[in-house]
């Protein structure tokens, strides 16, 4: 049997695998390439760009919990110009593909990042974050209900050339109302889910541990979630959807595969073990050949529940 056919195509774009390391976990690339290949990987996504550098959330920004972690860096980046003069270069060296996360406190500020990013070089799709507060609407995130969710996207895609990747939350009462709003916005892809919010306590000094108190909850505790959102959005709607959840090897991975996802993100896995991803990619290749199957495409959404 030849070699599995690990390829995935979304809004045209073709990724040589289904594995993309997720936003806020891989700094803009360039920080682990010295640690891994990144050709090995079907895309990386940066962290989270602003219209303005940001400095993020009060120290302390992380602390481990069972089977996960929590944290509150507060989208901590050097802001839209920034990332385009200093992080864009590097990232037009490396071969494989691209998405640029962008996040925005208003409307106007996520239009203003993707009317920035328009004709630059290097970059092959956007994912945008709609878990951001929204300033407007006291503090409630654009994710949080269908008409936020719908009017954000769908000034991102108006102003945009970019295929664009909706991030949806899952701090929300219906995540598939969502996923649907943002399909009929003009989404080229959902990706979920978001970190949960959590929070740790110091018994000692009676004070939460993080500075910022609450937190992103991440990491294998939140992968039953994280797959059970995955399934119900799959079958909600008819862009492709990308699992993120606690993903931290490739029989993680070949679950949400299985439960509908085309492509995965890979999180918390990285601060372990930067290779992960790597391995994942090879780990499905190992599946496939075992199951003579020629194609992870024909392993999507393949899980019966009758």
């Amino acid at each position: 049997m030849k070699e599995p056919d690990l390829s995935v195509q979304i809004a045209g774009v073709r990724f040589s695998n289904p594995v993309l390391v997720a936003s806020g976990t891989f700094g803009y690339g360039e920080e682990y390439s010295r640690l891994i290949d990144l050709s090995r990987l079907g895309g990386i996504i940066t962290k989270s760009i602003t219209p303005e550098p940001r400095l993020g959330s009060p120290p302390p920004r992380t602390c481990e919990t069972s089977s996960g972690m929590l944290n509150a860096i507060g989208l901590t980046n050097l802001g839209v110009d920034g990332f385009i003069k200093e992080k864009l270069p590097f990232l037009r060296t490396i071969k494989t593909r691209v998405i640029v996360n962008v996040a925005g406190r208003t409307v106007d500020e996520y239009v203003s990042v993707v009317k920035k990013l328009n004709g630059c070089q290097g970059i092959d799709m956007l994912e945008i974050n709609i878990s951001c507060p929204n300033v407007k609407e006291g503090g409630l995130s654009f994710g949080a209900k269908p008409e936020g969710a719908h009017q954000c996207i769908r000034s991102v895609k108006d102003n945009t050339s970019y295929p664009i990747i909706a991030k949806l939350s899952p701090n929300v009462t219906d995540i598939a109302q969502i996923a649907s709003a943002v399909q009929e916005a003009g989404a080229d892809a959902v990706s979920l889910i978001n970190t949960l919010v959590g929070m740790a306590i110091d018994v000692e000094k009676r004070r939460p541990i993080l500075g910022n108190i609450t937190g992103g909850l991440s990491g294998p505790a939140i992968k039953p979630v994280a797959l059970a959102m995955v399934w119900k959005v799959a079958q909600a709607v008819k862009v492709p959807v990308i699992g993120i959840g606690g993903i931290m090897n490739a029989r993680d991975a070949l679950e949400f595969i299985l439960a509908g996802a085309c492509m995965i993100q890979v999180g918390c896995a990285n601060f372990v073990d930067p290779q992960t991803s790597v391995d994942m990619v090879d780990g499905l290749n190992g599946y496939l050949k075992e199951k003579g199957i020629a194609r992870i495409v024909d392993v999507v959404g393949k899980l019966e529940t009758g």
